[in-house]
């Protein structure tokens, strides 16, 4: 379990990395769409304002 916000950006940093690399690979419009999504939900993570690290 990530216990800084470093760790915690690292982490998601590799989410989208995966995603990169599934999404390089694939022609299938259902798993794009999904790919997409999921993208938009980990970068909403990944920049929140405020950050996710607290005090």
């Amino acid at each position: 379990m990530p216990t800084n916000e470093k760790e915690i950006n690292c982490n998601l940093f590799d989410q989208l990395s995966i995603l990169e690399r599934i999404e390089a690979v694939t022609t299938d419009e259902a798993a794009l769409k999904q790919i997409a999504i999921e993208r938009r939900q980990i970068e909403r993570k990944l920049y929140q304002q405020p950050s996710l690290h607290r005090d």
